[in-house]
């Protein structure tokens, strides 16, 4: 299993199947990774299924129980049904890889796949290299994120523009986490300087006012929003997060969905289901959700999407773009 996060969850679900595995990671170290750090109740469901419940708790994730949409100097608040978590990246692959190792995992360290050729020619691979296909668009897009320090809220935030967006949020240790992406051109007149950019954005800047940031900026891309694919060549790999698909970070449904497909792809896998199989049983929980996120994109580029969402309950906007609960069934031995 080769990447973070997916393969960690994937790792999991084939250890309750009595499947070996072992875990490749390209870094040495672990690393913060640029992520909205959204812990929908659905993830939190996979997790505990996955066994991660009481070591979840024990990291004291913050507590989100608002949402509140920004178009300029509109709004759009409401209170979620259920509370969400937030917490960082960097802490929930923690968990993951500590609770694969655990349980009979093998952890290989600053590699970039199997090194011995015949194991990995019978070996089932879950792949997550990143993000799936490459950008397109004339004026590309780039992700960034750093953890503030300063008074919280228990609300995710989220700042829209016509092609960028940015989200705030709490995590772990009273910080907040602020993550975004904007166009590079326009990242290119701030210099690349994202606290510059920030400031150009009057409800930013208040928002942003109180807090004092507490690491450098992290920026990832260019970014390139992809569909579920339809089969995969090799019925042996299985790719899992943003190799699958790359759905808009604004739905707060990336970690919801690498914790499911890397579920999926690792029950899969110690079954020896064939990767276009598990492939078309992703679509078919996704390709909905997937779908709605690129009609919001698009209202987002024509400047009309504060109709859309002044005109929808919160809740259906939040569920739009998730997948179903009948899709979280991830059966575990433990």
């Amino acid at each position: 299993m080769n990447g973070l996060r997916p393969t960690r969850a994937a790792a999991l679900a084939a250890l309750a199947e009595g499947a070996a595995v072992r875990i490749v990671e390209r870094s040495r170290h672990p690393k913060h990774k640029v992520c909205g750090e959204f812990l929908s109740p659905e993830a939190y469901r996979i997790l505990d299924l996955l066994g991660n419940g009481k070591a979840l708790a024990r990291l004291k994730p913050a507590c989100i129980r608002k949402c509140r949409l920004h178009f300029g100097r509109r709004e759009k608040s409401w209170s979620l049904l259920e509370p969400a978590l937030g917490l960082s990246r960097f802490e929930l692959d923690k968990l993951l890889l500590e609770k694969a190792g655990t349980l009979g995992a093998t952890v290989s360290r600053g590699e970039c796949g199997v090194a011995d050729q015949r194991k990995a020619a019978a070996a089932r691979i879950v792949l997550a290299t990143g993000r799936n296909g490459t950008a397109s668009l004339p004026d590309r897009l780039f992700g960034f994120k750093a953890h503030f320090e300063g008074p919280m809220d228990d609300a995710i935030e989220l700042f829209f523009g016509r092609q960028g967006y940015v989200g705030v949020s709490p995590v772990e240790n009273g910080w907040t986490n602020v993550c975004g992406i904007a166009p590079e051109s326009t990242l290119r007149r701030h210099g690349f300087d994202v606290d510059e950019y920030l400031a150009a954005s009057d409800p930013l800047a208040e928002r942003l006012r109180p807090l004092r940031r507490r690491m450098r900026w992290l920026m990832s891309g260019p970014l390139s929003f992809s569909a579920i694919a339809h089969s995969e060549r090799n019925e042996r790999v299985y790719p899992v997060g943003d190799a699958l698909g790359f759905v808009d970070p604004f739905t707060g449904s990336g970690i919801l969905n690498a914790l499911l497909t890397g579920s999926m792809a690792g029950r899969s896998a110690a079954r020896a289901v064939p990767s276009p199989d598990y492939i078309r049983e992703c679509r078919s929980l996704l390709d909905r959700p997937f779908g709605i996120s690129a009609i919001v994109r698009k209202l987002l580029e024509w400047d009309c999407a504060y109709y859309l969402a002044a005109l929808t309950l919160g809740q259906w906007l939040f569920r739009l773009t998730r997948v179903h609960a009948s899709g979280l069934v991830v059966p575990t031995r433990w």
